[in-house]
């Protein structure tokens, strides 16, 4: 299966830093799909180093590794892709850097900038609650994700203070992918958090 379709069925997508490896063997058993290494103050061998461990683990569990913000590092990383923000390199860069056979993931904090993503192969839509892991960045509530899922070509995962408290409101808004940080993270039981909110997801 091509990494597009196994991102076409992918519902949970974890973002995580390198000292967090710990969850994602327990994630993954619960149905993450993807895992984002956001590491942004890594140096590049600390950074590969963490790649390893990330890609043997997703691999492990059939699920894709995608890299934040290096698409640099991507093909040495052996990552499936790179998610870029908007204040990153352009996705055309990007896709320039880790080839078509590999994935490109785009924030999107605005509705102008659902009208900027092509090239894209998914979207992360937010945030669309407050979170602290972002204090600083543009709450956009569900009505931008819900927009992105209904006219995106590609898929959406809404992202940004999502947990267990509140992903029914987003799929009840019409969005069936989400992608979390602390819901799985910081959770007593990673596996079971994950279980808990795929269980939404596929309702």
């Amino acid at each position: 299966m091509s990494r597009r379709e196994r991102l076409e069925r992918a519902l949970l997508y974890l973002v995580v830093e390198a000292a967090a490896a710990s969850v994602l063997d327990p994630a993954l058993r619960g149905g993450v799909d993807v895992v984002q290494l956001r590491d942004k103050d890594l140096p590049d061998d600390s950074l590969l180093e963490a790649a390893v461990l990330f890609r043997r683990t997703c691999e492990r569990h059939d699920a894709l590794f995608i890299l934040n913000d290096r698409a640099d590092l991507v093909i040495e990383a052996d990552a499936d892709g790179v998610h870029v923000g908007q204040r990153d390199m352009p996705v055309a860069e990007a896709r320039r850097l880790v080839g078509d056979e590999r994935l490109v993931g785009l924030s999107v904090a605005a509705r102008d900038q659902l009208d900027a993503m092509e090239g894209a192969d998914y979207l992360g839509v937010g945030a669309v609650f407050g979170t602290p892991i972002k204090p600083d960045a543009t709450v956009t509530g569900l009505e931008l994700a819900a927009e992105a899922a209904a006219r995106a070509p590609v898929p959406v995962f809404a992202i940004g203070g999502i947990d267990e408290t509140n992903v029914a409101d987003v799929v009840g808004a019409g969005v069936r992918r989400i992608a979390v940080v602390r819901a799985i993270r910081d959770a007593d039981d990673p596996e079971i958090a994950a279980r808990r909110l795929r269980a939404y997801l596929e309702r």
